[in-house]
């Protein structure tokens, strides 16, 4: 996703470490740091790796994002299939679950008529962000035909070489910086100092990309608005 390469990192991670030979902090070792750095930012910002893809449904109502993926972010439309040149079909609106469970408790079961009859047009999505790799789909799908265009928060490639290109997007560049030069510093916190410039690093980092909690609750598709209004979309009354 990135353009930046390990090498343009380094260099920019050596030179306030005033370590351009490597003998304190080898390239491995600091490869390592850019690895946890990438993962960390993922953790608080699961933006910053997001991915979209045309997925295939499995039977029924229970669905898993793709195995790369940490989180699902948002489901936004059905889909031709699932490869790239697919059509785009029927949106797709997240909904509440408790309304969805009081208005059609049935929508579950495979042999369940009306609006809940599973098919192969999804009309709205649940999710549950204790399980942030699950979503459930309305009505379920009746068969494997059935595609949907998702957003998915995915698990960031390593670095293997100098140049390995990053994972997630430049922006996050100072982040992944000052996140290697807390890590660093903090092996050597018994040096006179050291603590505190891994300390302020850390801050700067958190600065960067924002406090997780906040940032996590910023992406929960629960907190769609129109979704969580007190009565059910239209959708859901088989509209």
């Amino acid at each position: 996703m990135g353009t930046l390469t390990e090498t343009n990192l380094l260099a920019r991670i050596r030179d306030t470490l005033q370590d351009n030979t490597s003998v304190r902090w080898s390239d491995a070792e600091l490869r390592r740091y850019i690895n946890d750095a990438q993962r960390e930012i993922v953790n608080f910002r699961p933006e910053a790796s997001a991915k979209t893809a045309n997925v295939a449904l499995v039977v029924g109502t229970r669905q898993t994002i793709p195995t790369e993926g940490l989180r699902l972010i948002k489901i936004t439309r059905n889909m031709s299939d699932a490869s790239g040149g697919a059509t785009g079909k029927r949106a797709v609106r997240l909904v509440n679950v408790d309304i969805l469970n009081a208005q059609d408790p049935d929508w579950h079961d495979p042999t369940a008529t009306g609006s809940s009859t599973h098919g192969t047009t999804v009309k709205n999505y649940v999710f549950d962000d204790d399980d942030p790799r699950v979503f459930y789909v309305y009505p379920g799908a009746s068969s494997t035909s059935t595609f949907l265009e998702i957003v998915y928060s995915k698990s960031p490639t390593d670095l293997t070489t100098g140049s390995s290109t990053i994972d997630i997007d430049d922006t996050y560049a100072n982040a992944i910086v000052d996140f290697v030069l807390y890590r660093a510093y903090l092996k050597d916190a018994e040096y006179a100092g050291n603590a505190q410039r891994a300390g302020t690093h850390y801050q700067l980092f958190q600065a960067s990309v924002g406090q997780g909690a906040q940032a996590q609750l910023l992406l929960d598709p629960n907190n769609d608005p129109i979704a969580n209004v007190g009565s059910v979309s239209p959708m859901v009354r088989g509209a």
